[in-house]
């Protein structure tokens, strides 16, 4: 079966229920078992893809229901890997995040990945005419993760050899990947903060300066990153469509960078393997279209113009003259549309309410009916 991209998607997490964020809270207070929290999980997810297929979407995703965060649970899973508290969490623009962060006791593997588990459960309880979707972070943000003060030190206590971290973060993505690919996934989305942090050299300074995990130069830390996504992803196999999504941080609404694509387009559009990219271009701070340009061969881009922060409905007729406008640099065949991130990264969720949240999805579709069918 070909997967097509669809014309009308997005990113992957959703608002959490008040029954789930009770639940949750209940486990973490040792009220209720971790049965009990996962039966109220599986029941939220299986209303989820319902309200999905309603809506007329074409995949689904658990809405990332079982995490807390986009991208540590998923680190959590590895083998070799335990959470921990640091001093301080991430700096945004205006709020800082929690400091949960990633803790290395052992070298690496993903074998019995617990997100191979979640996969399943959707895959069994999606209709046969949807496709199930499932999100991680990709490899490169672990990277990021690694450089963090009170990180470091314990990667440098297990892997004083880099190359053989790098590759035990290759190999232990490729037992994941194979497994999620084994049991059924043909879509796999890559979530990715690393590249905005290269989008400006204030935001560089502000995630890697000031002896914060390395004095290399951008352009060295650009390659890595998209060497460490590369081989991940010639790993996997080679109908699996892998799509990324590049993030500028999303958490309780606030952002972490700003800067058009311009300082990366070459390397991200030009040379990392994917299949299409999901783009921030809901407010200025992206930039222009311009950059769209570099996106090499017949990759798709999906335009975030709609924003997931706030509860505000975008106008439909300046969305429609926005993608007229991406059209310059990218054909129109190629693009599709969806919110620019997801409407909770974090257990948290944006400031907006669910209706909210519904109702740009449904501005998304009709949008998107009404610019790519003519």
């Amino acid at each position: 079966m070909t997967i097509q991209q669809p014309k009308f998607d997005y990113v992957g997490s959703f608002l959490r229920p008040a029954r789930l964020k009770q639940a949750r809270e209940q486990f973490k207070n040792n009220k209720i078992s971790q049965d009990e929290l996962t039966k109220v999980e599986n029941e939220e997810i299986i209303k989820l893809i319902k309200k999905l297929d309603e809506l007329g979407y074409q995949t689904v995703t658990d809405g990332e229901f079982r995490r807390s965060y986009w991208h540590l649970d998923f680190f959590f899973g590895f083998n070799g890997i335990e959470q921990q508290l640091l001093d301080q969490g991430y700096q945004f623009n205006k709020i800082e995040t929690r400091s949960d962060s990633v803790k290395f006791i052992n070298k690496i593997d993903g074998n019995n990945h617990p997100f191979v588990e979640h996969f399943k459960f959707v895959r069994d309880n999606t209709p046969e005419h949807l496709t199930v979707k499932q999100t991680i972070p990709a490899p490169a943000q672990l990277l990021v993760e690694l450089t963090r003060p009170g990180v470091k030190e314990t990667v440098d206590t297990i892997y004083p050899n880099k190359d053989e971290l790098y590759d035990d973060i290759v190999n232990s993505y490729k037992q994941v990947i194979d497994d999620l690919y084994q049991e059924g996934l043909k879509v796999l989305q890559l979530d990715d903060c690393s590249w905005g942090i290269h989008i400006s050299e204030e935001i560089r300074e502000k995630i890697h300066g000031d002896g914060n995990g390395t004095d290399k130069s951008s352009e060295a830390l650009i390659q890595e990153i998209l060497d460490i996504n590369n081989r991940v992803i010639a790993n996997a196999p080679e109908d699996l469509v892998i799509n990324t999504h590049v993030c500028r941080g999303n958490y309780k609404s606030d952002f972490a960078s700003s800067g058009p694509y311009t300082a990366i387009a070459d390397e991200l559009f030009g040379k990392e393997n994917v299949d299409g990219y999901y783009l921030e271009y809901d407010t200025e701070r992206a930039g222009g279209f311009e950059p769209l340009g570099k996106v090499s061969e017949e990759k798709k881009v999906v335009l975030g113009l709609v924003t997931s922060k706030f509860p505000e409905l975008e106008d439909k007729q300046v969305i429609i003259d926005r993608i007229k406008e991406a059209t310059q640099y990218i054909a129109l065949e190629r693009l599709s549309l969806s919110p620019q991130c997801g409407f909770a990264s974090t257990e948290e969720g944006n400031v907006l309410t669910e209706a909210d949240q519904w109702k740009k999805l449904e501005l998304i579709k009709e949008i998107s009916e009404e610019v790519f069918s003519k």
